[in-house]
């Protein structure tokens, strides 16, 4: 038992690696899309998630396995609060470039241009945080898929009961795995679920009063 937990828990580290999250999000989006409209050009598939993998996923993790190579960093997780500064520099300025590339080429609706927004200040927050507390990228990141998934259902009056269950199920199981492989505490992985789902739903939610 304590075989299949150890690998069941790396295995859901490795899919919600948080680099990976936005890409997993602009796929939930397009399908959702697909869903309301009947009509989504394949052009616009390729481009959304291409794009969105490219500069949230493909850049950033290409510098940090770089810095991996040269031994700049020890290892994925970063143990060390000196080896993430760098990381978090260059996953950033992916984000801030993704969230241009959601408003100018995607031409996105004002929720995802808001949630796409809130979750480049909320992996600013984690980086800042990190500095000195080691708070849960991952349980950030799936917050902030958790909150985009909420923002969509608000903003198209849709309630896709089996998807948000689904996504609160995987959200805390990946917060168990967290803390089974011993990469933080409780508190680490309560206060980054919590930064990311409000992060990313309450600019959603705050847009669409004023919309």
């Amino acid at each position: 038992m304590k075989h299949l937990l150890d690998i069941l828990s790396k295995a859901l580290s490795v899919v919600f690696y948080p680099l990976f999250v936005p890409t997993y999000g602009i796929l939930l989006f397009c399908i959702g899309l697909k869903m309301q409209t009947g009509i989504l050009p394949a052009i616009y598939w390729w481009v959304a998630i291409g794009g969105t993998f490219i500069f949230t996923c493909f850049i950033p993790l290409t510098l940090i396995l770089y810095m991996l190579r040269k031994r700049q960093i020890r290892s994925l997780d970063m143990t060390d609060p000196k080896e993430r500064k760098m990381p978090y520099l260059y996953t950033l300025g992916g984000y801030v470039f993704w969230a241009y590339f959601v408003i100018a080429v995607l031409e996105g609706p004002s929720w995802m241009i808001a949630t796409s927004i809130g979750a480049t200040v909320v992996l600013a927050i984690v980086a800042l945080i990190n500095g000195f507390w080691k708070i849960s990228a991952h349980s950030a990141g799936i917050g902030g898929l958790t909150g985009g998934v909420c923002a969509y259902s608000l903003y198209y009056s849709v309630m896709p009961t089996a998807l948000i269950l689904t996504m609160f199920g995987l959200s805390l199981l990946l917060m168990y795995a967290r803390l089974y492989v011993n990469a933080h505490s409780s508190h680490q992985v309560v206060a980054g679920y919590l930064l990311g789902i409000i992060g990313t739903f309450i600019p959603a939610f705050l847009t669409s009063l004023y919309a």
